[in-house]
């Protein structure tokens, strides 16, 4: 930790410090994410800023609350100053004295570090020491200055393994609440347990949008009715919000799409001026609806007096450079028109906004029990994401939204989003939980309760990997060492085993590499080039052997910037792949797994691995050996330079029990693979075996067995050179009456048949 003191400087031409955040692979809500952070005062002074923002008018009354309840549940809009004011509040106030930290949760990465970046600029401190983040794979705090702690919710549940009652943290602030990821909501219930046992432990539960009472209710240990007793309380501090008026069709619309285009035309048309926003599902969707408003446009351009339209498309997959064109100001004579998904619903405030169209879908990860298979969802959203969304048209003044549904189906609707809790894969969270020493989960209080069928179908696969026992205890070591990784329970599982299979090497590469949302770009225009350069590192075997292949080619080229973008690969994808298969190497070498290559062998359908030329058994040295590994593969059972099984063999294959180049085991061979008892160079020692490998009685060059034969494979009695002697033969084998030279039967020949 002593290099945090000092500061590290960026190298020109590197990457930037923590650019690859960005391309972990995450969740649903990961991908909806922004990481940008619009500051309309950014002029000013850094006190005169923070005195700008909402939240500085209410700074007494969060210090009041605090130090009286135990919980404290805080509504704001979003741009209030939350995230970055209410933890400098509280370190000035004196609660991280004496050692204690200040933590605070984000569910996303991105946000945990421009939090803690933005806090330690305020507080004019080097990010790392007075304040810093926490998140997976990345540590950038120091134990004995850090004072104010920014993590992902799953480090929290990481700091809790190590200390159960988070004794050096005096305030919890648990932001962005109202998103509900699966590990906000399992630290609602631990840390609902954990003040049972620490009633000095405070906890701030921020959010934009939220049940706050259903928080207080969950809390509050008050089973009196006397309300001065509560040990939750509620504080909101929403900006001020002007009427909006809700416009429903009166029939369901065919195509979601058209008809939010169609809309916006009109409303472009027909109504004041004032900047839309328009709520879609995905980016496939943004893109299009933004290419059909852009046709739209030109035809306004032959109208000179018309409003002009300026189409703006939102959304988390888009550079942070175009994500901020959505807060430029709004030219003369000029409507503004962002295409957004739901990122711009809490995420983000963007000003001037006074229309809004809500095609009344959402996309949602979703879980099968069944096959175990998560998939992203289109499904419509609830009444309090369409209320959300109608409230962003009410922030500069009175506003319309409009919904691309019916009333009746308004009504319809679910009361709040499916929290993530009841649509995820709980494996995860089943061993994470164990691992806290949670025996029985199923009465865990969980603030929503997962549905059975998921919580059975991660004890199941948790059972199967062998991280639970018969009676659901985590098993040791392997079900605690799994619970250590911070992957999933697969891959966790795959890297413990990788060292008994010798390839660990390139397991922890596949484990890295699918980490990174997208290894290939594809960029606009060039579909068919960024198709044929993936092809080179494509490989029939699938998709984790192609990621090996990418990983070892970017070591093999140097890690090289411009190599990345000649062959269409994400540069900052792979740097952070590097990272990340850096730290996993470290905790393998911990857990005193071996470092082990499996020399670019696969392995075959039994599970065994196989030499180059396929045979199946013991593992394979270099040129694809067959036998126990050594330095060059030969070590135990021995083998041969081509892979021949069996005995001891010296580099021609001949000592002790040889075998032949072919792989025959067992009974000696000749040069070219004859069977049969021990055979000299030529196969004439013992009972020679023939060229084609006949065993026991003799034979003729061409192969006959049994009775001698001449040197033209005549049968019959022994014969000599010419087939004289004995019971000659014809030309054409027949045996018994002598034959002349052209095969006629009759009395025995000479040597010219006469």
């Amino acid at each position: 930790m002593s290099q945090l003191k000092k500061p590290k400087f960026w190298k020109p031409g590197d990457a930037a410090p923590g650019s690859g955040l960005e391309e972990e692979r995450g969740s649903g809500r990961e991908r909806e994410a922004t990481t940008i952070v619009y500051n309309p005062h950014k002029s000013l002074s850094i006190e005169q800023q923070r005195q700008k923002l909402p939240i500085f008018h209410v700074r007494n009354h969060i210090l009041y609350l605090v130090e009286k309840y135990q919980t404290v549940v805080i509504v704001g809009s979003t741009g209030c100053g939350k995230s970055t004011q209410i933890p400098q509040y509280l370190l000035e106030a004196g609660w991280g004295a004496e050692g204690h930290v200040i933590g605070i949760t984000q569910p996303r990465r991105v946000a945990a570090v421009t939090v803690g970046s933005r806090i330690a600029e305020e507080r004019g401190v080097l990010l790392g020491s007075e304040v810093g983040y926490l998140i997976r794979f990345d540590d950038c705090t120091d134990p004995a200055e850090t004072r104010v702690k920014c993590m992902t919710d799953g480090m929290l549940i990481r700091e809790i393994m190590q200390d159960p009652l988070l004794t050096k943290y005096s305030v919890l602030m648990l932001d962005e609440a109202h998103e509900r990821s699966l590990y906000t909501d399992i630290i609602l219930g631990l840390v609902r347990k954990i003040q049972m046992k620490r009633s000095d432990l405070r906890v701030i539960v921020a959010s934009a949008t939220l049940d706050a009472e259903e928080i207080k209710d969950f809390f509050n240990r008050n089973d009196s009715e006397d309300p001065s007793k509560d040990t939750a309380a509620i504080l909101s501090i929403e900006g001020r919000a002007y009427p909006v008026d809700i416009h429903y069709t009166l029939d369901p619309v065919p195509d979601y799409i058209k008809a939010t285009v169609e809309t916006i035309c009109k409303i472009h048309r027909h109504e004041k001026p004032g900047d839309v926003l328009a709520f879609l599902t995905g980016m496939d969707e943004v893109n299009k609806v933004t290419s059909m408003l852009i046709e739209e446009a030109k035809q306004l351009l032959k109208d000179k007096d018309a409003m002009r339209m300026k189409i703006v498309p939102m959304h988390g997959s888009l550079p942070a450079s175009e994500q901020m064109k959505v807060f430029e100001r709004t030219p003369k004579n000029c409507r503004k028109i962002v295409v957004a998904t739901n990122i711009a619903e809490t995420s983000i405030t963007i000003n001037g906004i006074v229309y809004i169209v809500d095609c009344g879908f959402v996309k949602i990860k979703t879980y099968h029990p069944q096959t175990g298979i998560e998939s992203l969802v289109v499904v419509p959203v609830s009444q309090a994401s369409a209320n959300q969304r109608a409230g962003r048209a009410g922030r500069v003044r009175s506003g319309k939204a409009y919904r691309l549904y019916t009333e009746a189906d308004y009504e319809k609707l679910s009361a709040n989003t499916i929290p993530e809790m009841s649509r995820s894969d709980l494996a995860p969270v089943i061993l994470q939980l164990k691992a806290l020493g949670i025996a029985n989960v199923l009465r865990f209080h969980f603030l929503s309760a997962p549905p059975a069928q998921n919580m059975v179908r991660g004890l199941e696969l948790l059972y199967a990997l062998g991280a639970l026992d018969d009676v659901g205890n985590l098993t040791s070591p392997i079900g605690l060492r799994m619970a250590e990784f911070p992957l999933t329970p697969m891959f966790a599982k795959m890297l413990l085993v990788s060292g008994e299979f010798g390839c660990s090497e390139e397991a922890v590469t596949v484990a890295a590499m699918s980490q990174i949302q997208n290894v290939f770009v594809s960029p606009s225009g060039q579909k068919h080039t960024a198709d044929r350069l993936r092809k080179r590192f494509a490989v029939e075997e699938g998709d984790h052997v192609s990621l090996v292949n990418t990983y070892r080619a970017y070591v093999k080229y140097g890690s090289s910037k411009a190599w990345c973008h000649q062959n269409l690969l994400n540069y900052k994808g792979l740097l952070r792949a590097t990272e990340i298969r850096g730290q996993l190497t470290r905790l393998l070498k911990r857990f005193n797994i071996p470092m082990i290559s499996c020399g670019g062998k696969y392995f075959g359908q039994d599970g065994k691995p196989v030499g180059s030329s396929g045979q199946v058994g013991k593992p394979v040295g270099p040129s694809g050996q067959v036998g126990k590994l050594g330095s060059s593969g030969q070590v135990g059972m021995p083998v041969g330079p081509s892979g021949q099984v069996g005995m001891s063999v010296g580099p021609s294959g001949q000592v002790g029990m040889p075998v032949g180049p072919s792989g025959q085991v067992g009974m000696p061979v000749g040069p070219s693979g004859q069977l049969g008892m021990l055979v000299g160079p030529s196969g004439q020692v013992g009972k020679p075996v023939g060229s084609s490998g006949q065993v026991g009685m003799p034979v003729g060059p061409s192969g006959q067995v049994g009775m001698p034969v001449g040197p033209s494979g005549q049968i019959g009695m022994q014969v000599g050179p010419s087939g004289q002697v004995g019971m000659p033969v014809g030309p054409s084998g027949q045996v018994g009456m002598p034959v002349g030279p052209s095969g006629q039967v009759g009395m025995q020949v000479g040597p010219v048949g006469s």
